[in-house]
């Protein structure tokens, strides 16, 4: 039986706590990290086997009390409870959930519309699964170099960090920029647990070692944001603080904040982020 969401953010967040972190002594070695099933179990005043049945995903109809108990447990504040909760309340019926279906990769013309008022500064818009999904010309002449435009099918940022080998040579900050999209599509996930793409997607990408390693399903982050430091055939180290801005509920517009005027000089230049108004 696959787990739901819920099921699997009960194991991967026991699994990442500590027992110091619940106030109790490390004790004797354990066998597996993280609190013991029983332990949470106590802690939320509930049995280890109803735990259990939780976490495999046997019953999915926790009451508002379990619920709010296990995040009392699992130590979960803010942003990670709310969607705890949202899982909890969804478990056994992800598939029925609102926005959950597969999404419209198709971007509309408003969209483009912003594409193109954003040039020279490059611009494009990705979807849930991080497909590129639209540009604008100006990234693609600074993305086609690094091979991000390679192959017949539709580009995907995860897929070409964690597959294709252009990407650990043109990327200086490989490693932080994998952890950024691990934790986009993992923030995907919460937010549309039934669709059958994204959930294809991940599913591939965990056949990677570097990105099973980086996956948290229950990780949830800010939207992609960051810094990519590229070593660029064209115009040499280059180090480029990009910002992403909500489109709609399925797609999202990432601006690189430079342009290409500011690029043409190869070296090692530092380009400081401008407002961006959505």
């Amino acid at each position: 039986m696959a787990r739901s969401g819920f099921a699997e953010f009960l194991v991967a967040r026991r699994a990442e706590l500590r027992p110091a972190d619940v106030g109790m002594p490390e004790g004797r070695r354990r066998r597996t990290p993280g609190l013991r099933r029983e332990e949470v179990a106590v802690r939320a005043g509930v049995s280890a086997d109803y735990l259990a049945r939780l976490e495999q995903g046997r019953d999915t109809n926790p009451s508002v009390a379990v619920i709010d108990a296990l995040a009392d447990a699992l130590l979960l504040r803010g942003d990670e409870r709310h969607h705890f909760s949202l899982l909890a309340l969804a478990s056994g019926n992800e598939s029925h959930c609102p926005g959950s279906e597969s999404a419209q990769e198709k971007v509309a013309e408003t969209i483009q519309s912003i594409l193109r008022a954003l040039q020279p500064t490059p611009a494009f818009v990705v979807g849930r699964r991080l497909n590129v999904l639209g540009w604008n010309a100006a990234w693609a002449d600074f993305a086609a170099p690094l091979g991000l435009l390679d192959g017949d099918g539709q580009p995907n940022l995860a897929w070409y960090t964690f597959v294709q080998p252009a990407a650990r040579q043109v990327l200086r900050n490989w490693s932080e920029v994998a952890d950024t999209f691990a934790a986009a599509l993992s923030r995907a996930k919460l937010r549309w647990p039934g669709d059958d793409s994204l959930v294809e997607t991940i599913d591939a990408l965990r056949r990677h070692p570097e990105f099973a390693a980086r996956w948290k399903p229950h990780h949830v982050g800010a939207p992609i944001s960051g810094l990519l430091q590229i070593d660029h055939p064209v115009h040499g180290l280059v180090q480029v603080p990009f910002e992403t801005l909500d489109a709609d509920r399925d797609q999202s517009i990432i601006v690189w904040l430079t342009d290409q005027a500011q690029m043409q000089t190869p070296g090692l230049r530092l380009v400081r982020p401008a407002a961006v108004n959505e």
